[in-house]
């Protein structure tokens, strides 16, 4: 069974701090969740997550108030479970998300692959395999350029999870 880390886009007034609030968040379907909290918007990372984290905190630094990028996959305000065991939520305030959101606007991806290429490279097959490494982790960047501007554009707070 493959890991996925997902994020949800979840407006601000329908956020709750409640463990069991979050956890119903991610149980439910994506209908029952649009009907709860107005609107539904959810992206999933596969099993790369922690590499894809990497391509944007490890960035060549920036001035402080630009290093949203350590919030992108990973970031967010831990929620602890009452099992410590079980991965805690992480949460993105909205303005934490818009800070994300212009962040992979202006971020150039071919710019931070190259500084996390070496890193990667040896283990998605080398050299010989990086027009295909290059091409999913492209895409993974598209799509949460798109998520966190759709989730900006809407105002919206952004929860994220990890299943174990």
């Amino acid at each position: 069974m493959s890991t996925y880390l997902r994020l949800r886009a979840v407006p601000p007034p329908a956020l709750r701090n409640s463990t069991t609030w979050l956890e119903r968040l991610f149980e439910d379907d994506s209908e029952t969740v649009r009907r709860r909290v107005g609107r539904h918007r959810e992206e999933k990372l596969d099993n790369r997550y922690l590499d894809q984290e990497r391509i944007y905190a490890g960035a060549p630094a920036h001035r402080a108030e630009d290093r949203p990028q350590t919030q992108v996959v990973l970031g967010g305000r831990p929620v602890f479970r009452a099992d410590r065991r079980k991965s805690p939520f992480l949460v993105l305030t909205a303005a934490q998300a818009r800070r994300v959101a212009g962040f992979l606007a202006m971020a150039d991806f071919d710019a931070l692959w190259d500084f996390a290429r070496a890193e990667l490279l040896p283990r998605y097959g080398g050299a010989t395999a990086e027009p295909e490494t290059w091409y999913a982790f492209a895409v993974a960047h598209q799509e949460l350029r798109a998520f966190y501007a759709r989730t900006a554009e809407c105002g919206d707070a952004v929860v994220k999870w990890l299943p174990t």
